[in-house]
């Protein structure tokens, strides 16, 4: 019976907790274990946090014991990318320019998700401070993806979907400056949320652009994700019952999103779209050249203040990182301050061009990723490879934090491909509710 316990949505382990079912001691001895004999590990955390897991876990049997429970997750254990500050333990960002950095508080967020019961397994690998969708790095750790152990898993957030994907934590918790929670969830076959920035604290988390920097959970389901969230930000669960798609109307945003897209993801979306039609959800076309624009000011907005955040670190060291990564930095090095803040004020009037334009519909909808998950061997020995697959990955999920909006993409069924949900800012509640009804539909 325990076994099953590791391919269980982590609402799932939380009820069976709370009816008697499950006990949250032998559950994490369960992740634990598997974590212990699963070969690929090592590739997917970057250090476990035995001692920790198992004194919460502790903590949450007596409070189930005692009719005391922090929350509905409480007792389920999950893994954090090693961005988020762990108290103790060394958090590097996947990169040796941190190397042995070892915080001295946990990041706020995973003190509100420990005050909620949720037991921490580990640290899970990334893309080098948190810059690549790709989830290459050749410095810490490259995880498989799961569905094609030779290719990347998507980034930056890889160990965090391939933790949950691969049986050894019941969700993770990552972070979404361009799409790092999304692709790997999509590429893994995962559920992957995309707060609003400012929706969940970042204190305590390494930064890469402050500005579009976010946290978001991925997992098996629409309601853990809703679970997810609620304990990361220490509010109640969000309600999912009820849900429908009749008359729900979504736009597919017929716009940049397309081009280039492989088959296997422009199929795949097709049937998406066509079963949430069936299900009762209005789609219709919708163009906004303006998103095109937005895209095309990416290289000023992201890499300058990635650049700035990060410059004296990397420029004392340039040696430490992987070429790729460092080419991607030093992208923002020449921008200047005037082009910087003219890129600004431009994306801001485009957010309320975006808004006006779609303020009609339930969501806008689109491919998450237009390919499939690259090989790594390709990736490592052809440079223009890895410039135009790393481009394309990140170029859909862009969207939504150029637009500052709220995301959600969900499994379509077809290996390594995902359908994402874009909303307005702070209309997580409903982009949930929305996504459990997709989830319906798309199943």
């Amino acid at each position: 019976m325990s076994e099953t316990w590791l391919t269980m949505t982590a609402s799932d382990l939380g009820r069976g907790i709370a009816k008697g079912d499950i006990d949250p001691v032998a559950l994490t001895e369960v992740y634990l274990d598997a974590a212990q004999v699963q070969e690929i590990t090592p590739r997917i955390y970057a250090r476990m946090t035995e001692d920790r897991a198992r004194a919460e876990a502790k903590a949450a049997a007596t409070r189930a014991k005692n009719g005391l429970r922090a929350s509905f997750l409480d007792g389920v254990p999950i893994s954090w990318k090693d961005l988020f500050d762990t108290a103790g333990v060394a958090t590097e960002a996947g990169s040796a320019l941190l190397k042995d950095r070892v915080p001295t508080a946990d990041a706020e967020v995973l003190r509100n998700a420990t005050a909620a019961g949720l037991v921490c397994l580990g640290k899970t690998h990334m893309s080098e401070l948190a810059f690549s969708g790709l989830g290459l790095n050749p410095i810490t750790a490259t995880p498989p993806c799961v569905n094609n152990t030779a290719a990347v898993a998507g980034g930056s957030s890889s160990g965090a979907a391939t933790s949950v994907a691969f049986g050894i934590a019941a969700g993770a918790i990552g972070s979404d400056t361009g799409g790092s929670v999304r692709i790997p969830a999509a590429w893994n076959d995962l559920v992957g949320l995309k707060t609003t920035l400012g929706r969940l604290s970042v204190k305590g988390s390494v930064p890469l652009s402050s500005r579009f920097d976010t946290v978001g959970p991925l997992c098996r389901s629409v309601e853990d994700a809703a679970h997810l969230l609620s304990a990361l930000e220490g509010s109640p669960s969000i309600d999912l019952t009820g849900a429908r798609l009749e008359g729900a109307r979504f736009a597919i945003l017929r716009t940049a999103a397309f081009d280039d897209i492989r088959d296997a993801p422009q199929a795949a979306f097709k049937s998406a779209v066509e079963r949430l039609q069936n299900a009762g959800a209005q789609v219709a076309d919708l163009w906004i050249p303006e998103v095109d624009e937005a895209l095309s000011l990416s290289a000023v907005l992201f890499s300058s203040e990635a650049y700035g955040q990060w410059a004296d670190v990397i420029e004392a060291n340039p040696d430490l990182m992987f070429p790729e990564i460092l080419k991607r930095f030093r992208g923002g090095a020449d921008v200047l301050a005037k082009d910087y803040i003219q890129a600004w004020f431009r994306l801001e009037d485009i957010r309320v061009e975006w808004i006006k334009q779609t303020s009609a519909f339930d969501a806008v909808i689109l491919p998450t990723s237009p390919i499939l998950p690259p090989d790594l061997d390709r990736l490592m020995s052809d440079p223009d490879f890895y410039v135009t697959e790393n481009l394309l990955t990140l170029r859909n999920t862009r969207i939504g934090n150029l637009m500052g909006l709220s995301g959600l993409t969900l499994p379509t069924g077809v290996p390594s491909t995902g359908i994402m949900f874009l909303s307005a800012p702070f209309s997580e509640e409903r982009l949930l509710r929305i996504g459990a009804a997709a989830e319906q539909a798309l199943s």
